[in-house]
């Protein structure tokens, strides 16, 4: 078994892309898009007078609460720039919460599983993972822009 499937293996239902399909598309959902390079990357919330920030790079995303800017930071580090955000603004601060745990938990397995390597193997390894997460999103999809209301909506007096 590659090191892949073993660290796939070891998350189970922590593997991100998972999360994402069962937590995040399986309700409505409206599709966002950041500007990030495909790679593994520091992104950081910071605190402005104009509320509050996702900063990857030199680049800054204006976030309208934290719980979208944990929310957001998670796609951002793996380098993800069309996902899905949950359309009820109650149901991201949990779904932020899962992810950025099962972000830690992805870290600690993977450093755990490379401890072997040399230090450009660990890159290599960790660049692979990523690549691999990226797929696996994009695969599942941002969904649409604004969800559709499919509720008939009755007339009063009629």
């Amino acid at each position: 078994m590659d090191r892949l499937s073993a660290i796939r293996s070891q998350l189970v239902d922590t593997w991100i892309p998972e999360l994402y399909l069962k937590k995040v598309r399986s309700q409505r959902t409206r599709s966002v898009q950041i500007v990030v390079p495909a790679r593994l990357n520091a992104a950081e919330i910071q605190y402005t007078l104009l509320g509050i920030e996702l900063k990857v790079g030199r680049r800054r995303h204006s976030c309208p609460d934290l719980a979208t800017a944990r929310y957001m930071r998670v796609f951002a580090r793996i380098g993800v720039a069309d996902f899905a955000m949950p359309y009820d603004i109650t149901k991201i601060s949990v779904v932020a919460d899962e992810l950025e745990t099962a972000w830690q938990k992805l870290l600690l397995v993977a450093k755990a599983s490379t401890e072997e390597l040399s230090e450009q193997g660990k890159k290599r390894a960790l660049n692979q993972l990523m690549k691999t997460l990226r797929e696996e999103i994009a695969e599942i999809g941002p969904g649409e822009a604004m969800p559709t209301f499919d509720r008939e909506t009755r007339r009063r007096g009629n």
